[in-house]
This record gives C-alpha cells, sequence and structure tokens, in this order.
C-alpha cells in the first residue's frame, strides 16, 4: 500500500477539506519535496469561491518552502536533504511560449469561449501547482521539471525570509519591473495587500522616487511606508485622482499598478497616469472589464496597458533570494499569523474574510 500524505483539496465552491493522499512517485525529472512552510494566496480564495475552475479534488496551493525528499534520476547539481524553492509558475522552458520569452505562459491555449471561467483563454501558463497538478497545501508536493525549477535556500535564510518568494514577491516585483519605472518616477500603486505591498518595495528599488500607495486599511498603508511608500491616500477619506493631480501638478504618475483586480481600481490606475503613461496590471479579474473611454484618450494617448503572471524558474528565484540575502529588503513584516496543516482550513477563514489584521499565513506540515 502507497505511503500517505496530508493535504488540501477542492470538492467544490465553498468547500475545501484535509484529506490523506498517496505519497506521489517520482519520475526521472521530477522531484519530490517535503514541505516544511508554505502559504494560502488570494488565488486560492478565487479557487475556494468557485470563480477560478479547477478540477474537484485537486490539492490547492503554490508556494512551497521545503527539503528534497526524493530526486528523479535525471536531475543532477542538487542533493536530498537540500533546502529549496520552487516558484508557482514551473515551466519546461521546452515550450514555445518559454522559447519566444514568455515562460511563464507555458503550456496557455486558447478555447472557445464558454468553456471557461476565463472566456476563452485557459490560463493554465506554467502555473500548474494547484491548478493542473496537485500543489502545495500538503505534507509533500511533486515539483515537475526540477532542473530547471528548484532554487537553493542560503544557509542562514529561514523559511519565512523566502516564503514570499515564489509567487508574491515575484509578483509584486514583475508588476513594477511592467511599470517600466524609470529613475526618479511618481508611481500609484492600487491596493497594498501582499502583492501591492512587494509592488511598493519593487518599485523603490527600481527607482521611482515617489511612491503613493492607495489602500482602504490604515493598518496596510502603514506597512507601506515601512516597505517604500512616500505618500499613503486612504480612498475612503480622499478623491485619490484629484490627490495625484495635485500632487503632480496637474501632470499625472508616470505609471500606476493595479493590484487588486477590480473595475474600479483599474479605471482609477487608468485615470491617474500622464499621457503617455503605463498601467501594470496584476489584479485578477473575475468580470470583464470597460476601459474608461476619458482617461483613456479614445486611444489615441500613447498608453501602454501591461498584464502579467509571475515569473518561476530557478533563476528568478535565485534573484529573489538574492534580494532578500542582501538584506535591501525584509518581507517578514508579511507573515502575521502561523497554523498547522491540521488546522488549515480555519486559517482560509481568517485569510478569506481578512481579520486580525491579516496579511500572510505561514502554514506548517
Amino acid at each position: 500500500m502507497a505511503a500517505m500524505m496530508k493535504a488540501l483539496v477542492f470538492l467544490e465552491p465553498g468547500h475545501i477539506e484535509l484529506v490523506d493522499k498517496p505519497i506521489p512517485d517520482v519520475g526521472p525529472n521530477d522531484a519530490l519535496m517535503r514541505i516544511t512552510t508554505t502559504t494560502i494566496c488570494g488565488t486560492d480564495v478565487h479557487i475556494l469561491k468557485g470563480e477560478y475552475p479547477v478540477k474537484k479534488g485537486l490539492t490547492i496551493g503554490h508556494e512551497p518552502v521545503g527539503v528534497i525528499e526524493k530526486l528523479g534520476s535525471a536531475v543532477v547539481g542538487y542533493q536530498e536533504g537540500q533546502r529549496v524553492i520552487a516558484g508557482a509558475i514551473c515551466p519546461s522552458f521546452t515550450s514555445y511560449s518559454s522559447q519566444d520569452g514568455f515562460p511563464s505562459q507555458d503550456g496557455s491555449y486558447l478555447i472557445p469561449s464558454g468553456q471557461c471561467g476565463l472566456h476563452g483563454y485557459k490560463a493554465t501558463a506554467g502555473w500548474r501547482f494547484g491548478n493542473l497538478i496537485d500543489g502545495t497545501q500538503a505534507e509533500y508536493v511533486l515539483v515537475p521539471d526540477a532542473q530547471a525549477n528548484l532554487a537553493p535556500i542560503p544557509d542562514g535564510l529561514t523559511d519565512e525570509q523566502v516564503l514570499m518568494c515564489p509567487d508574491i514577491m515575484s509578483t509584486g516585483f514583475k508588476g513594477a519591473e511592467n511599470a517600466n519605472i524609470r529613475i526618479g518616477d511618481f508611481v500609484v500603486i492600487f491596493a497594498q495587500g501582499p502583492i501591492g505591498l512587494c509592488a511598493t518595495a519593487g518599485a523603490r528599488l527600481l527607482g521611482a522616487t515617489t511612491i503613493v500607495a492607495v489602500d482602504g486599511n490604515d493598518h496596510r498603508l502603514g506597512i507601506s511606508k515601512v516597505l517604500g511608500a512616500d505618500v499613503t491616500l486612504n480612498f475612503k477619506n480622499c478623491d485619490v485622482v484629484d490627490e495625484v493631480m495635485k500632487l503632480t501638478g496637474g501632470r499625472g504618475a508616470d505609471s500606476s499598478i493595479e493590484a487588486l483586480g477590480t473595475q474600479s481600481t483599474f479605471e482609477s490606475a487608468m485615470r491617474v497616469l500622464k499621457p503617455g503613461g503605463t498601467l501594470s496590471s496584476l489584479g485578477v479579474y473575475s468580470t470583464d472589464l470597460k476601459i474608461p473611454l476619458g482617461p483613456f484618450a479614445a486611444g489615441l494617448g500613447d498608453h501602454q496597458i501591461n498584464t502579467a503572471l509571475c515569473p518561476g524558474g530557478k533563476e528568478r528565484m535565485r534573484r529573489l533570494i538574492n534580494v532578500v540575502q542582501s538584506g535591501r529588503l525584509d518581507l517578514n513584516v508579511l507573515v502575521t499569523h502561523t497554523y498547522k496543516l491540521d488546522d488549515i482550513v480555519a486559517a482560509y477563514d481568517l485569510f478569506a474574510n481578512q481579520r486580525e489584521g491579516v496579511l500572510k499565513v505561514a502554514i506548517e506540515p
């Protein structure tokens, strides 16, 4: 009889459950990782609510920190017992998308409209954990194409210090990178959840000198100051667009980053831009978007709208770990709660309902 492990599975919208599943067999290009710490993402909540479709019985989660339990026969340069992370996006690097310079889109394809929750586009991409294959909210996870996706954790770094690298940090930084930020830029970042906070930190690292963080939660706005925001605006207390125009002397922001995934934040991110500005969109949208005609200048404003799925692979993870190891950024402030895997359903309830000032929850098998 196969050895068993505990794993959190999706059963139906609104229903997840911790069950026993067989520990996966290891193929030649795989690695079996024993999870030491993982976490819950906002995308997992979309899955729980049925807003993003996955198959019944799938183990969810996509942010693994752990130890190599077993290596496939073709995987070299690593050793069993080594501490590693793998990106939430784990591309094969053999697909057309990967070789075309978009490895995060590895495996994406078009299907007829109405057959998926994303209106004709199946964004499977390199995002396999908790989407196409069993994910990380378990005692073990099978890492495919391990040679391309495992990144060693340097001695001296804790699980919590690198826990944001697989997804949140990579996504937030990609939002800043996609915003075309130059030294001296004025940047507005809408929503200061974990991804927005990482986008704030990324904008600072890229050279923005005035960073405006927007949220309706004063506690999160306070954390954004720690991570690099120069100005914080609570949208409940002011007209954000008016405030940005005052701060820029009517010029508008060089770029904006939308990190929530709603029509209202997308519109506001469009309205604060200067002519020729860039809107970097990070939100996971669950309904169709409309682009406001005026701020879009009827299509004549030389704007850019860039979307992103967080980059993965061992080189991306290495670079993010370098940022942490250098001391230039400490994201421990984002880990506000710790739960055992046995209590993960309660952790979901806390995280999905945003109680107790939660930002990220460390889950420890």
